[in-house]
């Protein structure tokens, strides 16, 4: 099959791609379409005689298409996505972060009303994204080692990219429903009677991949977007799987490895500048589908018209800002209809085209890092170096230095700060609530329905009933 744009040839794998499309341990192993949109797809001159499931990883352009094509399902779709039907916008809503203005036909009202159950078709489609995703990293991690022609250095790039996504999207599965299957293979063999392993199995896993990444992906970027992921953000990411898995040292080093590299970052104490696409803040960001696109954060999160078609900012959230911090004046905007007045999250500004990109849709930034190490060093004891990056993201914020002094009094102003700080992205108030041990205390004060076994969404319906080695079903569903 070939498409051709100005003599240049498409060229996708039919033979692997067509045969691969079945469900492995309940998951969708989704087609590995190698045709791409324009603004993810490598333009090669390939030979009509060579259009076969071999070459997509002998050439360093079809191989980079593999995975490039793997960041547009991030952005596009599952749990990443900044549209409406990612977890920023449906653990805004299942927490404290937002209230819920749509459609009773919306099934975005079931996470505001923690009402999920196992046929919920956005449950289900979370799940399938995901472990299409990982099917993807795994097929490039399988092409690179196989490959005969394409150079060492580009083999170690995209390999080290692939271990980097397959641990990033496992983690958010962990986060959202548990224990999970840990998916490193294509083979449907063994895919299709997978079980699940528990959450620090999970998350064990997952370091072991980002430690080889580690290895393998170059210090610099590739392009000067930041949206290929280097050997920093595997270390930003090391950094908050080892938080969650509680190796509080390697928590602290790893972030602590990013934030020295100050030829590539520094942080930006201009709350203006911090989601713009030059950051030098970020470590790694989703590039839009077009040029001159930006986020889809803005598009989910920003109305213009009250009372809001979808949902704003909840007061809870609005009430946790100290009087003087600057985020809610930079990082929230009023909607006023001249009676009634909504705020939106407001990190992102540009819903239209801008004819070029001026915001991208970041998932790692040094704010988080910074956050982290305070939470590592604080739980190892490490109480002054905790309170000195803490007090770094509130200086940033117009805010004085915390006053807390006890470990537990340093624990429970972090969690603040990452409040205030990590607000409607990808889903932080969810987990770290849950970190804490006080998410249920928390959020059934907040939320109407909240119940506890809302702590972990349900195991998808169909999923259980294609392999029941993914049974039990997390309690109470």
């Amino acid at each position: 099959m070939k498409y051709y744009q100005n003599h240049n040839i498409y060229v996708w794998n039919p033979k692997r791609a067509l045969l691969r499309l079945l469900y492995s341990a309940g998951y969708l192993l989704a087609i590995m379409v190698l045709l791409y949109s324009c603004d993810d797809f490598v333009e090669v001159d390939f030979p009509k005689n060579q259009l076969n499931s071999d070459h997509i990883f002998e050439e360093k352009g079809t191989a980079t298409a593999a995975m490039t094509d793997i960041y547009s399902k991030i952005r596009d779709n599952g749990l990443l996505t900044g549209s409406q039907q990612g977890i920023s916008m449906g653990l805004g809503l299942y927490t404290d972060e937002l209230k819920y203005y749509g459609s009773s036909m919306n099934g975005l009202q079931m996470f505001y009303n923690n009402t999920l159950i196992a046929p919920n078709i956005d449950i289900a489609s979370y799940w399938n994204d995901s472990y299409n995703q990982i099917y993807s990293a795994n097929m490039v991690i399988e092409g690179v080692d196989r490959s005969v022609k394409l150079p060492q250095t580009d083999k170690d790039q995209l390999k080290g990219e692939a271990l980097f996504v397959r641990a990033l999207v496992h983690t958010y599965l962990a986060g959202v429903y548990g224990d999970v299957p840990y998916i490193k293979t294509t083979e449907p063999s063994i895919t299709l009677h997978v079980a699940r392993l528990p959450v620090d199995v999970v998350y064990s896993q997952a370091i072991d991949d980002l430690n080889a990444a580690i290895e393998l992906l170059p210090e610099n970027y590739i392009g000067d977007s930041r949206v290929r992921p280097n050997r920093f953000a595997a270390y930003a990411l090391l950094a908050r799987v080892s938080l969650y898995a509680g190796q509080w040292d390697v928590a602290s080093n790893a972030a602590s490895a990013v934030m020295n590299n100050t030829a590539l970052y520094s942080y930006e104490s201009d709350l203006d500048k911090i989601f713009k696409k030059e950051s030098t803040s970020t470590i790694w960001q989703l590039s839009p589908n077009t040029p001159g696109a930006n986020s889809l954060e803005a598009t989910a999160f920003i109305f213009t018209y009250t009372p809001p078609s979808l949902a704003a900012l909840s007061d809870d959230l609005l009430n946790a800002f100290e009087p003087g911090d600057l985020r809610k004046t930079k990082w929230t905007s009023a909607v006023s209809n001249g009676t009634d007045t909504y705020y939106e999250p407001y990190k992102y500004h540009e819903r239209n085209n801008t004819g070029t990109t001026v915001e991208m849709s970041v998932v790692l930034r040094l704010g988080e890092l910074y956050l982290i190490r305070a939470e590592a060093r604080a739980r190892a004891g490490e109480l002054i170096g905790a309170k000195e990056d803490l007090n770094v993201i509130r200086a940033t914020a117009g805010l004085p230095d915390t006053t807390a002094m006890t470990q537990d009094e340093i624990l429970t102003a972090i969690l603040h700060e990452r409040q205030v700080e990590l607000f409607t992205e990808f889903g932080h108030r969810f987990f770290d609530l849950k970190r804490f041990g006080n998410i249920n205390s928390v959020l059934s004060s907040a939320k109407i329905g909240w119940d506890d076994r809302d702590i972990l969404f349900p195991i998808p319906l169909v999923e259980l009933n294609l392999n029941p080695n993914l049974n039990p079903q997390n309690p109470g569903y």
